[in-house]
């Protein structure tokens, strides 16, 4: 059974001899705790090139404390990173007690130290826990890496209530890698966590512990401190070895159009990779979001063919386009049960006739499942991990373009224009169509182009300024009402099908045609309201008139 909350913490750095300053008056802090001692010994456990540290991700089994057993430590999504103090790093740990018998086999020596290096025998890693962390090992072994023994002080700021809001800990460190060769490390350090107090409580203990001589350490992790890992390499949060993120500094119109473009996939590939545990735990909305990434990756190859060739990115491009079918196919049929059982619950009880319910719970139900185990077998194959290796190879050594060295603010805008010519061929042969099926498809590929037009104007951004964001927004608000009458129209056409069914079986079919009937006034809705939005997006600015002709 596992567990899962996130960490919120900063670590700190002083003399040897380290003493805390008084904590009394902090806000919100009505009790200081006296100082409780434990010992904690714990394996690290990684590849041999050290792929879950350098991805910024950290697996242990550790015994002593009241959290004994395996921690699984990973980034935190930029949406918990912003509720964060400044200063402060946020992380998801994933818990799992040890197993009967599993208790009491790490070596305890005095001084917390062995003589040697890893023994050939461990503790394998949790099933469960070594999945969570295959789309960085991608069939490596993981073994141990290291051995660090801890004797921690903890301090607990609690509220009036007695509930805890802050623990600030001193350790005493002692540590040695495990592997060919063996090193050994000591040092101090004091660790502030919140367990229950916000971004105030953090920067006032962290002001008080800097003005008790403390200073932020160097290294958020006590391994990388121990295996001598650049911390830059290790907490950037995102893909294999530290790869991606590379681009540190601001990014303006005078910066070069590759390291814009690049700085966006970067973060797509970045995203996509730490989306891929929240996908294998069924995480709610993480089949859409990695699919987004996935999308957006696609996408910006599409758009800026003058950075990237298309030659060269064909292959991982239609990679992407497969791993975005199997994650897509997963997520429709999330959707369509969602808008049949909205449609369900609305709908008059007298006209629910038979078994309406039922029917749609077994229709979706056996797609559900085999779309999930579509998803799982994805991630777990060879073709999803060499998909990622190609696609790290590719932005860590892009082919160098002419237009890759030029101002991204001469560069970016003739392909945004591009992108948004191609929407406007689409929709306009779009409203040319006839109503009907015709339409309908023609609709949905300019949602399509829409959404190329709004990833396009987003990776352009830092060289655009406000006028990609405004143009972004416009391809969004298109894009978001063809979605939705592209789901009316998927959900009359599984009206009819589920109703074919229902009468082939004996049942009365009457409730599915009536759905069928209400998705079908819900599109010509969304068409209404997409022609309006359309309308609005076509009213192109000076910037795009400027970047090419239609």
């Amino acid at each position: 059974m596992t567990t899962e909350l996130r960490e919120t913490e900063q670590k700190y750095e002083g003399d040897a001899n380290i003493v805390l300053p008084p904590l009394q008056g902090l806000p919100g802090v009505a009790t200081v705790s006296e100082p409780e001692a434990e010992t904690l010994v714990a394996l690290y456990y990684d590849s041999e090139d050290l792929r879950l540290l350098l991805s910024g991700v950290t697996l242990r089994r550790r015994e002593g404390g009241a959290d004994e057993g395996w921690h699984l430590k990973l980034p935190d999504d930029a949406g918990h990173r912003a509720h964060a103090a400044k200063g402060t790093s946020s992380r998801r740990e994933i818990r799992m007690s040890l197993a009967r018998g599993d208790r009491d086999r790490l070596d305890r020596r005095p001084e917390g130290l062995t003589r040697s290096g890893a023994s050939s025998s461990h503790d394998p890693v949790p099933g469960e826990l070594a999945r969570l962390v295959r789309v960085h090992t991608r069939g490596s072994e993981l073994r141990p890496v290291a051995r660090i023994e801890t004797r921690r002080r903890t301090t607990t700021l609690r509220d009036a209530e007695g509930e805890s809001l802050a623990e600030i800990a001193v350790d005493e460190v002692a540590a040695q890698t495990l592997g060919r060769t063996t090193t050994v490390t000591r040092w101090n350090e004091v660790e502030a966590e919140l367990t229950g107090g916000g971004p105030r409580l953090a920067r006032a203990v962290s002001g008080r512990l800097r003005r008790g001589g403390l200073h932020p350490a160097s290294r958020s992790a006590k391994l990388q401190r121990v295996l001598m890992v650049s911390p830059r390499a290790s907490d950037n949060g995102g893909g294999r070895a530290g790869r991606y993120t590379t681009v540190s500094r601001r990014l303006s119109p005078g910066s070069p159009a590759g390291e814009v473009v690049l700085a966006y996939l970067d973060a797509q590939a970045a995203r996509l990779v730490a989306l891929d545990p929240a996908v294998r735990r069924d995480e709610e909305d993480s089949v859409h979001q990695m699919r987004v990434a996935t999308r957006r990756l696609r996408a910006a190859f599409q758009a800026f063919p003058m950075i990237l060739p298309s030659a060269t990115t064909q292959h991982v491009r239609d990679e992407l386009k497969w791993l975005g079918t199997v994650l897509g196919s997963a997520r429709d049929t999330e959707v369509l049960e969602e808008a049949f059982r909205a449609m369900l619950a609305v709908t008059p009880t007298e006209l629910v006739i038979g078994p309406a319910a039922a029917r749609v719970t077994a229709h979706f139900g056996s797609r559900s499942a085999a779309a999930r185990d579509e998803v799982l077998g994805a991630l777990d194959s060879p073709r999803y991990f060499a998909l990622l290796d190609e696609l790290e190879r590719l932005l860590a050594s892009p082919p160098k373009t002419a237009a890759a060295t030029a101002p991204a603010g001469e560069i970016l805008p003739h392909a945004v224009g591009l992108a948004y010519r191609r929407t406007r061929r689409r929709m306009r042969r779009a409203w040319q169509a006839p109503p009907g099926p015709g339409r309908d498809a023609l609709l949905h590929e300019g949602r399509k182009a829409a959404k190329r037009a709004r990833y396009a104007a987003e990776a352009a951004r830092p060289a655009i300024g406000k006028k990609a964001r405004r143009l972004a927004r416009r391809m969004k608000a298109v894009q978001s009402v063809l979605g939705d009458h592209h789901d009316a129209v998927t959900v009359g056409t599984a009206a009819r099908e589920i109703g074919v069914h229902a009468h082939l079986s004996g049942e009365n079919a009457f409730t599915f045609g009536l759905l069928n009937e209400h998705a079908h006034h819900a599109a010509q809705d969304r068409e209404r309201k997409a022609r309006k939005a359309w309308e609005r997006a076509a009213r192109r600015p000076g910037w795009l008139k400027a970047s090419g002709r239609s």
